[in-house]
């Protein structure tokens, strides 16, 4: 087999396990077998449709059974998956399609009128899959996404050109100019990756089927992913569950409900829940705080998170209600899996923002040398090992984050960290002031960008500062222009007319000047030091 390839594996496991679940949304219950047949359908219509090998597939979804199951339908297919932001506006789309090649979409009908306002400003897209949410009907450019696979059968669909592990996963992340990039993974590195966690010698051995079928013997975890499967944290860490012969469990809500999130861990016996920090951890202890005796969690062993800050009063908090659990804080980013981790028991709690370094990581200073264990000197972190090939067409990109030290590879995405005696990292955050808002990735510049359309606003810097519900709360610094009336839910609302509603801001603070340098640059701690101080926030 030349190289893993996740529709090869979960083919494997659909043989070893056909009866077990696969999926679980609600009612709807998937077993392995029809996981694997209706793939073939969705595999079979996106051949249909005149592909070539590596074009691009987005999943335009909420969490669903569709969502893997059409990743599934375009592996099989030796097509590209490619993740989309359901909270995107038309241009922010347009981008993202154009970007990525895209001709394939599969979208929720609830996004078919945005669909339809910008469907001639993506010619390439050759192929709309329609998954009814009861939003209406099916659209006449349209194909039902359950026509399709139901039309699969047992037999294993892959185009002419076969499959191996340098087929690409495409995980579309936000970029340093906020504009999103095509974060590159071959298959069989992110495999041996993320499942070389679960099957050791799935890393550093041959892509063996053989170990799969060792591997899986029954059903394996039940894992939820409480966040969004198009980022991710809420992807990978399924990937990893499927892998293993598991089910994944989806929230029916499209909001975080905590009381649901409850019940079906309950119901459901889950295992495993992928989350976002304190944005969810707080509202889970919250609600298992007052109603200590109403869930049996029991079954939940591991509670996992990447990205955001997880603080250590969190996550002892819910250790509280569920002494069993392993709560994995993991220090990583879509372009560098693996940096660091944080893990608390009840038995052993850390410190917020210290992690363990991976087998893999250095930390590297500016001028190319080793950050000394305690030394005080502040350096980027670099993770080798398996690690993405690059950023999908832009080579410059590419080169500055993906570099050879000592001769070997590493992707350096931009985190700064010191180096304990111990050899643990403390983060310090990322060097391109990157605002991490409800685990959404928002870059200043572009919201910078929007608020400075506003017809009065003369200069303006994004911010984000410390928040219960949101981790980090988007907060604009705005000069107006002189005699200029400051209308703050104005300019609000004028972002929100711009961009996703997740980017805008959640105040805006009036300033008698933004104060830049003759370069045109802002001190963002300075700014974020004066915003804190007028919204009697504490950054320390």
């Amino acid at each position: 087999m030349p190289g893993w390839n996740f529709a090869d594996v979960w083919e494997t496991v659909a043989h070893q396990v056909p009866d077990a679940p696969a999926q679980v949304h609600g009612d709807r219950r998937i077993t392995w077998a029809e996981f694997d047949r209706r793939a073939n359908g969705v595999a079979r219509a996106l051949l249909d449709a005149g592909v070539e090998e590596q074009d691009k597939v987005a999943q335009y979804l909420y969490n669903g059974v569709e969502y893997l199951e059409s990743m599934f339908g375009a592996f099989k297919a030796g097509l590209a998956p490619i993740n989309t932001n359901y909270r995107y506006l038309d241009d922010e789309l347009v981008y993202l399609w154009d970007n990525g090649d895209v001709v394939a979409v599969v979208f929720h009908g609830s996004f078919a009128e945005r669909i339809e306002g910008i469907r001639t400003r993506v010619p390439m897209v050759r192929l709309w899959l329609w998954v009814d949410d009861g939003a209406g009907g099916c659209p006449a450019w349209a194909t039902p996404y359950e026509t399709a696979a139901e039309a699969g059968t047992s037999e294993a669909v892959e185009g002419p050109w076969g499959r191996n592990g340098d087929h690409l996963l495409l995980l579309y992340t936000g970029g340093t100019t906020g504009m999103p990039k095509g974060v590159m993974w071959r298959q069989d590195d992110l495999f041996r990756t993320l499942v070389g966690s679960l099957v050791p010698d799935a890393r550093t051995g041959d892509a063996d089927l053989q170990l799969i079928r060792d591997q899986v013997q029954g059903p394996g975890l039940v894992g939820m992913p409480a966040c969004p499967l198009m980022h991710g944290t809420g992807c990978f860490t399924q990937l990893i569950v499927l892998s293993g012969g598991g089910c994944t469990v989806t929230l029916q809500s499209r909001n975080l409900d905590i009381e649901e999130l409850f019940d079906t861990v309950e119901r459901e016996g889950v295992n495993t829940i992928a989350i976002v920090g304190d944005a969810f951890a707080k509202p889970m202890v919250r609600a298992l705080d007052a109603n200590p005796n109403r869930w049996d969690i029991s079954s939940l062993v591991i509670i996992s998170s990447s990205g955001v800050m997880f603080s250590e009063g969190a996550k002892q908090a819910l250790l509280g209600h569920q002494s069993k659990l392993m709560i994995i804080d993991a220090f990583s980013s879509s372009e560098a899996l693996g940096m660091g981790q944080s893990v608390s028991t009840a038995a052993g709690a850390s410190v917020t923002a210290k992690f363990t370094v991976g087998p893999f990581t250095k930390v590297i200073t500016d001028d190319g040398r080793l950050v000394e264990p305690g030394s005080g000197e502040t350096g980027r972190v670099a993770v080798g090992g398996f690690q993405p090939i690059g950023y999908y067409k832009d080579e410059a990109k590419s080169a500055a984050t993906f570099i050879m030290f000592e001769g070997q590879r590493y992707s350096v995405p931009g985190d700064y960290a010191t180096v304990d005696a111990d050899g643990s990292l403390t983060l310090l955050g990322r060097g391109s002031v990157c605002i991490n808002t409800g685990g959404e990735k928002v870059y200043p510049e572009e919201v910078e960008e929007a608020l400075k359309t506003y017809a009065t606003v003369a200069d303006a810097v994004a911010v984000g500062l410390p928040d219960e519900k949101f981790g980090e709360a988007i907060t604009a610094v705005v000069e107006i222009l002189p005699g200029a009336a400051f209308e703050e839910s104005a300019i609000i609302s004028h972002v929100k007319g711009k961009l996703a509603a997740y980017k805008a801001p959640k105040r805006v603070l009036l300033i008698g000047t933004i104060g830049r340098a003759p370069n045109g640059k802002v001190d963002y701690q300075r700014l974020k030091g004066w915003a804190a101080e007028q919204m009697g926030v504490d950054t320390t």
